[in-house]
């Protein structure tokens, strides 16, 4: 009965040892992942959207304490922390029919002469 030689995915050189082995070794397999990761464009766009959406609510985070509810924040010294206005998880609409945008469980409330409220969500 005659087996078949398993090949490295990344360089094509013949396996040794498991039979569930699919890189000669970590070099070759980081680097299959990697070139497989820089191909799949799509991922990486979500990635990279996610990753501006994770920064929103880490700077959301830093300028709301925990004792604060809300606390307001200019215009100015969110774009200097480096917030991106164009990406949010979620709105949510009140009673006065403000528009709050949100990063996960952080948001905003556009106010007057370049003025924001910052809150949090409440637990339910």
């Amino acid at each position: 009965m005659e087996t078949a030689l398993k090949k490295c995915l990344a360089c094509n050189k013949t396996l040794r040892g498991r039979v569930d082995k699919k890189f000669c070794d970590d070099y070759c397999r980081s680097n299959y992942n990697n070139l497989q990761k820089a191909t799949n464009k799509p991922d990486a766009y979500v990635k990279q959207v996610n990753n501006t959406l994770l920064k929103n609510r880490k700077i959301l985070a830093e300028v709301l304490t925990d004792k604060e509810e809300m606390t307001k924040i200019t215009l100015d010294k969110l774009t200097q922390k480096g917030f991106v206005f164009k990406y949010h998880t979620h709105t949510y609409k009140n009673k006065k029919d403000q528009t709050y945008f949100f990063c996960y469980d952080y948001g905003y409330l556009p106010l007057s002469e370049n003025w924001f409220l910052v809150v949090r969500r409440k637990e339910e």
